[in-house]
């Protein structure tokens, strides 16, 4: 039975309904990289109760961010908001002293039209601390687009490149006088100014995603083997080390939800973007250093090889998902990048479902599933913006996957009518980028399905379906 493989990307849009994980959830991860940062999350109690509960923090640990809960008088306007927020502020101030304070917007401020930005500047003044205000409310965004907003608007921080460039070529043109006065004559002509001068310069590169150290220093030192050198991250971990950008600074995103920042990179920052795939699997990880070598005008050395080994070493977990289906309901904005590593695993994808996408900034990747779901030989999924979740039931409920990656809220009905599920937000809290990590991403994908094994094995399941 001969399999017809579909030549072009199929895209669709359903209700326009953001059915995911509330964006201010970004605060989790960011105030733990961020080192030096404190978070102030301006909403009402349901906000705080997110906070609290979901992310299961303890108020006892005192972790860097708070809740600026909003009262009926905030909302009626009863209340001065300045003044409010600016005793939270010296509060956060004499407590903490954090080298930068981070509004986060919710749902509530955008309804009531809070003008945070307008504030914010003249509190900055007050106080003398930064304050960056993002809007990470669920009415605009999905899930992980909170940390977008929040590096978008910290890019407008960073320093400029042409002002260090200027101090930078004072300090060299006075070091190079000094050196040239003790040099003996007859080096003069071996040795020139242009020639120092030209040594110091290198084409900066910028990253930017939030990552675990752990995970940007594996990623950096893959390019470090290709003889390019990584200048700064976005975000960094202290906000004094915040990265230069500017005119001739080279950036490149390590995940596919910070479509905002890299428009605020490109057009506010004059940054110039290498358009890459992510690196989310060995396939994902060798065309993102591929692409950012490309651009640097440098022949890649041992990447083949190095990723040849991967493979290897996953063939186990790929021996259990070969020829097994997956179905996404949507919700990181992951899914492209996770649909594509799955189908070079000899994954069948169903669906790719997705609440926001901007084709222009994932064209590479979308460019890399066409390309891999050809030299699988396999259907290229249809890929569905905003999805209808009723819908979907019906199209999982016909289609029967091996496996659908869902929000929380329809893992246990689907685990009740026969359906393997996993948890989307795993997969953003998990370390899944890079080389080595890609173990990762399959030991949660296969999981449910080795769980399902062992209780075969035990003779379970039968048990379990007469229940």
């Amino acid at each position: 039975m001969s399999i017809k493989i579909s030549e072009t990307l199929t895209f669709e849009c359903e209700t326009g309904n953001y059915h995911t994980f509330c964006p201010i959830s970004c605060v989790a991860w960011l105030y733990q990289k961020i080192e030096d940062s404190f978070f102030l999350v301006v909403g009402t109690k349901t906000c705080g109760y997110f906070l609290q509960n979901a992310l299961g923090v303890m108020i006892f640990a005192e972790p860097r961010y708070a809740m600026a809960e909003l009262e009926e008088g905030d909302i009626s306007a009863q209340l001065n908001d300045y003044q409010e927020l600016k005793r939270l502020c010296i509060q956060i101030k004499k407590d903490r002293n954090p080298s930068v304070i981070i509004w986060i917007g919710t749902c509530t401020t955008e309804i009531i039209k809070m003008d945070l930005e307008g504030m914010a500047p003249k509190l900055e003044n007050e106080i003398e601390i930064p304050i960056i205000v993002a809007r990470a409310n669920g009415l605009d965004y999905a899930f992980t687009q909170g940390e977008d907003t929040v590096l978008a608007a910290m890019a407008h921080r960073c320093p400029e490149q042409e002002i260090l460039i200027s101090k930078k070529k004072k300090i060299v043109d006075k070091s190079v006088e000094e050196l040239f006065s003790f040099l003996p004559i007859e080096t003069d002509k071996k040795i020139t100014k242009s020639t120092i001068i030209r040594s110091e310069k290198k084409v900066p590169l910028v990253l930017f995603g939030s990552l675990p150290s752990t995970v940007a220093s594996q990623l950096s030192l893959e390019l470090n083997r290709q003889s390019i050198n990584v200048s700064g991250w976005l975000p960094s971990q202290r906000y004094a080390d915040l990265p230069i950008l500017g005119n001739g600074v080279y950036v490149c995103g390590v995940n596919p939800f910070l479509s905002r920042t890299a428009t605020t990179l490109m057009r506010r920052r004059k940054c110039k973007l290498i358009g890459a795939p992510f690196p989310i699997g060995p396939d994902g990880t060798r065309a993102w250093i591929e692409e950012i070598c490309y651009a640097f005008g440098i022949e890649t050395q041992g990447l083949e090889e190095r990723e040849q080994q991967v493979w290897e070493s996953l063939r186990n977990y790929i021996n259990l998902i070969r020829g097994k289906s997956v179905f996404f309901m949507g919700d990181n904005l992951l899914e492209i990048s996770l649909a594509r590593f799955l189908i070079r695993c000899g994954m069948i994808v169903y669906e790719i479902g997705i609440p926001y996408m901007d084709k222009r900034y994932q064209a590479s990747e979308l460019t890399l599933l066409q390309t891999t779901c050809k030299k699988m030989c396999i259907p290229i999924p249809r890929i569905v913006e905003k999805p209808d979740n009723y819908n979907q039931i019906q199209r999982i409920r016909e289609l029967q996957p091996d496996l659908a990656i869902t929000g929380m809220a329809h893992a246990n009905p689907l685990e009740a009518r026969g359906i393997n599920t996993k948890w989307s937000v795993e997969f953003t809290f998990a370390q899944i980028h890079g080389f080595t990590n890609a173990k990762d991403v399959l030991e949660l994908v296969t999981r449910p399905l080795r769980r399902n094994n062992n209780l075969e094995n035990l003779g379970w399941t039968d048990l379990v379906k007469e229940g």
